[in-house]
């Protein structure tokens, strides 16, 4: 037996920048991907027959045409599902296959299964389909106007009575805004591959963020237990959201298919299928009236959010109510009525989104002290800095409208280093100087806070698990709940590992993520990836170090708690032993070498009906300074500078830590100024997205990004026990962006002379409306 010994240097592995554990076969074409894995003879491809209505009865489906189609195998409807016909996360409102009724424009009707990808999808637009069509809502006002929700609306009220407040202030405007939606645009699609077992059970290998929710799914769908079915993902390529509940639908239909033909199916959406299937970010509109004095600070807030959800419920719910925790950001909110419409549409059911409704309610506050600072003529960052949470220290001014006390806010402290790094004050004079004399081309600059907070809104969602094996030749293997979707998780769990056994991090392997080896996983989602499972691998590391420092100090004659596990050895003194042969002896003395690790955030607390409680562990904080140029006869505009300065606790890997902030910052940008989505608003195709492929839907490019990006990390502990006190960073660094919307909106000012009224995305076409240039 070869025994594995460290050659690595005496640095622990946690706060290194270590490269992704796949990079290498990212770069190489290597790593294998769902579509990527050698398919099982006799395996079998789907795809969906999608709706061209946005709402009505189907009267007439003529699937003959579809059965006689080359290649054709099955052609599955909803009855033939055994179970139940619904992936709706929370509420059973969410059908795999329509039956009877299609309720937006591209919804999956009946499942074509065929010899090849291809033949199956030109067999799903051979159905003769007649509909009875039914009124159609596509937008949130029309739907408000309708009284037509998903959820019944919610309002949230803190401090005094607002509209007493509001009538008192010596100064009060009204105002409204809007953002749109996004496509998630992860570069690897929806797709499943399902193989249907002995004794009725099923493997299903999902791209997915929720293998649990999947496997829930598949079994409900069934009739079955959840034993009988088990869902695999080793990694993603890309998901931001769009996989945590939607894939459901495709990994169900892949099962039925393959329980159905009794052969492997796979199922993978073309781009265009994908885009007009497949949810997005909720679009909100804003209306608000706010009460401040002569300095900026808010005394009274009267604020209505409204958000297209799409035609179910999906995860409406929870991104509202992270939106109403988050509509304060970094600022003291004395008193608020708030009042939030989730809106039922007849247009794709939207999802979760990197940040899950944060940015959301980020954009409407960031808005409001835009236009207070615009009406008293200041700079907004000096409105911004005015109504900043107080210091923790402090009991004044720390109470968020939710009811949780922020006690580790360094807004304040993090803002003003951003300040004098990107010389905000000079630049600042310098872009008022430059539109003075420049008649076309006008600048603007703009810094902006974030403050966001990390844990599930869902308190039980908060836990993992994780199963860490020694094998007897000294290396490790990790098997946890957290999905890989690019972001690094499997690396910093690595990491994490390794730290604790005093390992090179090649000594430690990650097997990818299977429900039938860690139970009941969470969705890797609000960024809290790395919080849980980590914790759950650190977990069952220290048992069994525990056990193996045991061992040592028994042979060696040495006290447990002197042992250090450090440089690939065991050390107590001058004793020492490579870690390899400490296993293997104990191996033969038969100590256990594997163990369960199991984490619970603790502290965090919510009650939904009140909209009160503790529902975040801790904040993570940033700010950006942006600069930007806008033509304003074209309304083409680019971005010249940002400056980045971001918490992320402890950076367990300062470079993946890096990667995530300048990725969410880039995403975001293209949410609030480039991707737009727009859905027909009348005629025979109703309700049809036309933004459904990268020919129509503009993401950022290398060319959009700024010519001068400068990104540097916080030097700030967690205050919570977090995993080696870092701080989760996935999600944050995306609200970044607000710093280039609002410097948009500062150029556009500049040039109309008073306050832009501009909405997101802040569009060539949408900028030259703001600055009035365009009817």
């Amino acid at each position: 037996m070869k025994r594995m010994e460290s050659t690595a240097p005496a640095l622990p592995a946690v706060g290194q920048s270590l490269g992704h554990e796949s990079g290498p076969l990212h770069v190489a074409g290597r790593a294998t991907y769902i579509d990527d894995m050698l398919e099982i003879q006799g395996t079998l491809h789907a795809a969906f027959g999608m709706s061209t209505c946005a709402h009505g009865r189907i009267t007439k489906l003529d699937l003959e045409p579809v059965r006689k189609a080359p290649g054709v195998v099955a052609v599955l409807t909803a009855k033939d599902i055994p179970g139940l016909n619904d992936v709706g996360p929370i509420i059973h409102d969410d059908p795999i296959l329509a039956d009877g009724l299609v309720q937006f424009y591209g919804q999956a009707m009946f499942l074509v299964v065929a010899e090849t990808h291809e033949a199956a999808r030109r067999a799903a637009r051979k159905a003769i389909v007649e509909y009875e069509t039914l009124p159609a809502f596509l937008t949130a006002a029309e739907a408000a106007a309708a009284e037509s929700w998903v959820l019944p609306p919610v309002h949230m009220q803190r401090g005094p009575d607002t509209q007493a407040v509001l009538a008192a202030a010596p100064h009060r405007l009204s105002g409204r805004a809007a953002h749109g939606g996004q496509e998630h645009f992860y570069l690897e699609g929806q797709i499943a591959y399902a193989r249907p077992g002995e004794q009725d059970s099923m493997h299903v290998y999902s791209s997915t963020q929720h293998p649990t929710e999947m496997q829930h799914a598949v079994a409900h769908m069934f009739g079955w237990h959840s034993h009988q079915v088990s869902v695999e993902c080793r990694r993603m390529g890309g998901a931001f959201g769009g996989k945590e509940s939607q894939s459901a639908q495709i990994a169900c239909a892949a099962a039925l298919a393959a329980w159905k033909t009794g052969r492997p199916v796979k199922l993978r959406l073309d781009r265009d299928d994908d885009m007009s299937i497949t949810g997005k970010r909720h679009d909100f509109e804003f209306e608000w009236e706010v009460g401040f004095d002569a300095t900026g600070q808010i005394l009274g807030l009267k604020l209505l959010m409204a958000s297209r959800c799409g035609f179910s419920a999906d995860l409406s719910g929870p991104v509202n109510d992270r939106a109403l925790c988050h509509f304060d950001n970094c600022y003291y909110l004395d008193s608020v009525d708030v009042r939030n419409l989730r809106c039922k549409t007849h247009t794709v059911s939207n999802t979760a989104f990197r940040g899950f409704g944060g940015p959301q309610g980020m954009f409407a506050i960031e808005y409001i002290i835009d236009d207070i600072a615009r009406f008293l003529g200041v700079d907004p960052l000096d409105v911004r800095r005015v109504n900043f949470y107080g210091p923790s220290s402090g009991d004044a001014r720390i109470t968020t409208p939710y009811g949780t006390k922020i006690e580790d806010n360094v807004a304040p402290a993090l803002v003003e280093e951003l300040v004098a790094s990107s010389d905000y004050r000079a630049r600042r004079a310098a872009v008022a100087a430059f539109n003075a004399s420049s008649p076309v081309v006008k600048r603007g600059i703009a810094l902006t806070p974030l403050k966001f907070g990390i844990s599930f809104n869902a308190t039980m969602y908060n836990q993992a698990g994780s199963v860490v094996h020694v094998y007897a030749d000294g290396t490790v293997m990790v098997t946890q709940g957290g999905t890989e979707m690019g972001q690094g998780l499997y690396t910093k769990i690595r990491q994490i590992v390794a730290n604790e056994f005093g390992l090179p991090a090649d000594a430690v392997r990650m097997a990818a993520t299977d429900t039938s080896r860690v139970p009941n996983t969470s969705a890797t989602a609000a960024s809290s990836g790395t919080d849980l499972n980590g914790k759950a691998s650190q977990d069952a590391a220290l048992k069994i170090k525990a056990r193996l420092a045991a061992f040592f100090a028994q042979q060696h004659g040495v006290a447990a708690e002197s042992v250090v596990f450090a440089d690939g050895k065991l050390i107590s003194g001058d004793i020492q032993q490579a870690f390899g042969e400490v296993v293997i002896a104990a191996y033969r003395a038969r100590v256990q070498l594997w163990d369960a690790g199991f984490y619970a955030t603790p502290k965090i607390h919510w009650n939904k009906d009140t909209m009160q409680g503790k529902p975040f562990f801790y904040y993570a904080y940033g700010a950006a300074c942006a600069e930007v140029a806008v033509d304003t006869l074209t309304g083409e505009s680019s971005v010249l500078r940002v400056d980045i300065l971001h918490d992320v606790g402890k950076s367990i890997n300062p470079d993946i830590d890096i990667g995530q902030i300048e990725g969410g910052f880039i995403q975001g940008m293209g949410w609030l100024t480039s991707e737009e989505l727009w859905f027909r608003p009348d005629g025979s195709q109703k309700g049809r997205n036309m933004t459904h492929a990268p020919s129509t839907y503009k993401i950022p490019a290398a060319s959009d990004c700024p010519a001068i990006l400068n990104v540097k990390l916080f030097d700030n502990a967690n205050v919570e026990d977090s995993i080696h006190r870092s701080k989760a960073v996935g999600e944050p660094p995306l609200m970044l962006a607000f710093a280039v919307f609002f410097a948009l909106r500062d150029a556009c000012s500049a040039a109309r002379g008073s306050a832009a009224p501009l909405n997101a995305p802040a569009t060539a076409e949408a900028m030259l409306r703001a600055i009035g240039g365009l009817a």
